[in-house]
C-alpha cells in the first residue's frame, strides 16, 4: 500500500472526531497496566504508531515513532522523535538502543510470514540485550470472521502461533494473555477512565470481552 493511501485510509477508518475518546482510553491502558513494562529512563520504540496513543500517553526518557504515514507527525507529542519508515527497516531506526519496542493491531496488516521473519529480525537488532518487545493484536482464535472485516488485513495470528515465531527468531517468552482487550476501541471496552480501570482490574473480564492477545518478549542477554 502506498503512503498516500495509507493516510487516506487512516482518514476512513479513524475520524479525528474519535481521537480523544481513543486517548482517554490509552491514558488509562499506559498507566495502569503498560506502564510496569517500560522504565522511565527507558528508551521506547514505537512501530506503526499510529496516531501516538501509546508514545504520548506512556513515561519515558526517550521516545520514538516510526510508521509509513506521514500524518501520523503532527499528532505526536514534540518530545516523541519521528521516523517516516517501514518496519522492515527498524534496525536502521535504532540499532541496539532500544529498552522497549512495542506495537498494537500491527503484525496482521504484514503481507506474510516471511515479511514477518524479517521484522522480529530487525526488532532484535533494534534492542539491547535484556530488552522488551510489547505485542497487541487481534487474536484469530477468538475472531475467525471479524478478524478480516479490515481491507489491509492479511496475516493470521492466534497468541500460540505468534509465540512459536518468536521463539524461532530467538525470543524468550515472558508473559503471554490470550483474550486481553476487545477488538476495537468502538465496541465493547468502556470509555469513561474510571471503568475502563476497572476493566484492567478484573482479568475474568478479559475472558468474557477480551479478543486481543498480549505478548511480551525478551530479547536474551
Amino acid at each position: 500500500m502506498q503512503n498516500h493511501e495509507l493516510s487516506e485510509l487512516y482518514r476512513i477508518r479513524f475520524a479525528e472526531a474519535q481521537l480523544p475518546r481513543k486517548n482517554a482510553i490509552w491514558q488509562v491502558i499506559c498507566r495502569d497496566f503498560l506502564q510496569r513494562f517500560v522504565r522511565p529512563a527507558d528508551t521506547v520504540v514505537d512501530v506503526a504508531c499510529g496516531y501516538g496513543e501509546f508514545l504520548n500517553n506512556i513515561v519515558a526518557a526517550r521516545k520514538i515513532a516510526v510508521d509509513l504515514n506521514e500524518d501520523a507527525r503532527r499528532f505526536l507529542d514534540p518530545a516523541v522523535t519521528f521516523h517516516l519508515a517501514p518496519a522492515t527497516r527498524l534496525a536502521s531506526v535504532v540499532d541496539g538502543e532500544a529498552d522497549v519496542v512495542f506495537t498494537s493491531n500491527f503484525l496482521e496488516h504484514l503481507p506474510d510470514k516471511k515479511t514477518l521473519e524479517q521484522f522480529l529480525d530487525e526488532v532484535m537488532r533494534a534492542l539491547k540485550p535484556g530488552g522488551h518487545y510489547l505485542i497487541l493484536g487481534p487474536n484469530l482464535r477468538y475472531l475467525p470472521g471479524a478478524y478480516w472485516d479490515f481491507y489491509d488485513h492479511h496475516l493470521g495470528l492466534t497468541h500460540l502461533s505468534l509465540g512459536e515465531v518468536l521463539q524461532l527468531k530467538g525470543f524468550e517468552i515472558v508473559r503471554c494473555i490470550d483474550r486481553f482487550l476487545p477488538y476495537t476501541t468502538q465496541g465493547a471496552l468502556p470509555t469513561h477512565p474510571w471503568l475502563v480501570r476497572l476493566y484492567l482490574k478484573l482479568p475474568f473480564a478479559w475472558k468474557l470481552l477480551g479478543k486481543q492477545f498480549f505478548i511480551v518478549a525478551r530479547k536474551p542477554g
